[in-house]
C-alpha cells in the first residue's frame, strides 16, 4: 500500500468553502470570452437531464456562471464542431472533445460487461452501424424505432444497440434535436488525433483524478471519486501521483485533497447571485453541500406531491457565497412564477429578488409571481423588492 505525505496545510471552513466556489466559477470575474465552452472545460463534467422548467440543467449551468447567455449560443457550444461529447461520467454528462481518450478505461470496462439490462438482439448492432456509415447522423427513430411500447424502458432492439455503440465508443451524439439523440459514427465525429483508446487505466484514472481535484478546488476521497463516479479503490490507487496535495480542513471529519494552484492563489472577487440547478456540480452531491454550506438539498421532482416540501424543481439560491433559500419555479407565458419560496431570513430577501428578475429576464419574462412563501412574512418584501427590480 502506498504511503501517502501526511498534509502541511490546513485550510477554515470558509477558506474551503470559497476555493470551492471559485474552483467552481463562481466566484470572481467570469471568463466571457471562454463563454460556455470555457465554463464545461472549468468544470470537466455538465450533467445533462430530461427536467425543462425555466431551461434544461446544461443550459443553467453556464448560466449561473456568465448570467443571461443566449440559449442558441449554450446549445452551438456544446454540439457545433464537435467540442463535447454525451457520456456517463458523474450521470450522462456533457465532457470536452479533448478528454475522450481518458475515458477509454470506461468503455473498456462497457465492452467487457457481462450482463446487461436490455437484451441485445442478434445482428441489431451491426446493422446500426452499417446505417449510420451509409446514412448517418440519424436519431434513434430514423434508424428503426426507439421504443416497442410507450413506456420509456421498453426500448426496441435499435435503440438498445445504438445505445451500446455509444457506450463502447463506436458511435456518438453530434447534435439533439426535441431533445432527442443524433447519433453518428465516432470515426467521423470525433478528431482523428483523440479517437483512441491508447490509454492504459492507470493513465486515464489519474487524469480524471486531477481534473476533479480542479474542479472541485478542495474535496475528500469521496467527493473525488464521485465527480466522474469512479469507485473508491480507483482513486486511491492513483492518487498519491494525481498532482493534488493532501489538506486538512476544519470541521471535515475526513481527509482532504486540494488543487495546489487553488492553494496558490487567494480566492478573492465578487460572488455570483444565481439559481442553481439541483444538478449543477456545485451541489450535486448531497453530503459534500451539507458539508460545504450547511445546506439540506434533495430533489423532489420524483417525490409524490403530497410529501414535497420544497416544489418539484427547487433551486437552490447561491448569494454572496453562501445557499440563502429555494425557488420552485414555472412559467405562465411572460410570467416566471415562482410557486414555492424558502428564505432563510430577511437577510435572503435583496438577493433572491435579483436571482429571481435576472432569471425571468433571460426566459423573456416580463413579470414574476410569487405563491407560496416560507416564511409567509416575507412574501411582502419579496414582492416589493421584486417591484422595484422589474420596474
Amino acid at each position: 500500500m502506498t504511503t501517502l505525505p501526511r498534509p502541511t496545510t490546513t485550510l477554515t471552513a470558509d477558506d474551503a468553502r470559497r476555493i470551492v466556489l471559485r474552483a467552481q466559477g463562481l466566484l470572481g470575474a467570469p471568463d466571457r470570452r471562454a463563454g460556455v465552452r470555457g465554463v464545461l472545460r472549468r468544470l470537466g463534467a455538465v450533467q445533462l437531464d430530461t427536467i425543462s422548467v425555466l431551461a434544461r440543467s446544461h443550459e443553467l449551468v453556464p448560466y449561473a456562471r456568465l448570467g443571461a447567455v443566449g440559449r442558441r449560443t449554450v446549445e452551438g457550444a456544446y454540439w457545433t464542431d464537435t467540442h463535447a461529447f454525451e457520456y456517463w461520467s458523474h450521470a450522462a454528462c456533457l465532457l470536452p472533445i479533448e478528454e475522450w481518450p481518458y475515458f477509454a478505461f470506461r468503455r473498456r470496462a462497457y465492452r467487457d460487461r457481462p450482463h446487461w439490462h436490455h437484451e441485445l438482439p442478434d445482428g441489431a448492432y451491426d446493422q446500426v452501424v452499417k446505417q449510420l456509415r451509409a446514412e448517418g447522423p440519424l436519431t434513434a427513430t430514423e434508424l428503426g424505432g426507439a421504443k416497442k411500447t410507450n413506456d420509456w424502458w421498453d426500448w426496441s432492439g435499435t435503440k438498445v444497440a445504438v445505445e451500446r455503440a455509444l457506450m463502447y465508443g463506436e458511435v456518438v451524439c453530434v447534435e439533439r434535436r426535441g431533445w432527442k439523440r443524433v447519433y453518428d459514427l465516432a470515426e467521423r465525429a470525433v478528431p482523428a488525433a483523440l479517437l483512441h483508446d491508447e490509454l492504459d487505466d492507470t493513465e486515464c484514472l489519474r487524469r480524471l483524478v486531477r481534473l476533479a481535484g480542479e474542479a472541485l478546488g478542495v474535496g475528500t476521497r469521496a467527493d473525488i471519486a464521485d465527480y466522474h463516479r469512479l469507485k473508491g479503490e480507483q482513486v486511491d490507487s492513483v492518487i498519491a501521483d494525481s498532482g493534488l496535495v493532501p489538506v486538512e480542513v476544519e470541521g471535515w471529519a475526513k481527509p482532504a485533497w486540494a488543487d495546489p494552484a487553488a492553494l496558490a492563489a487567494p480566492p478573492r472577487g465578487r460572488h455570483r447571485t444565481t439559481l442553481l440547478s439541483p444538478f449543477d456540480s456545485l451541489i450535486w452531491e448531497r453530503a459534500r453541500t451539507e458539508r460545504i454550506f450547511g445546506f439540506t438539498h434533495r430533489l423532489e421532482a420524483y417525490v409524490p406531491k403530497p410529501k414535497r416540501v420544497h416544489g418539484y424543481f427547487a433551486m437552490p439560491v447561491l448569494a454572496g457565497g453562501r445557499l440563502v433559500g429555494r425557488v420552485d419555479p414555472a412559467r405562465q407565458g411572460r410570467t416566471l412564477v415562482a410557486k414555492q419560496v424558502t428564505l432563510d431570513g430577511p437577510k435572503a430577501v435583496p438577493a433572491v429578488a435579483r436571482a429571481l428578475a435576472e432569471a425571468a429576464s433571460w426566459v423573456d419574462c416580463t413579470d414574476v409571481r410569487v405563491e407560496r412563501m416560507d416564511p409567509p412574512e416575507l412574501r411582502e418584501p419579496l414582492t416589493r423588492e421584486l417591484a422595484g427590480l422589474l420596474g
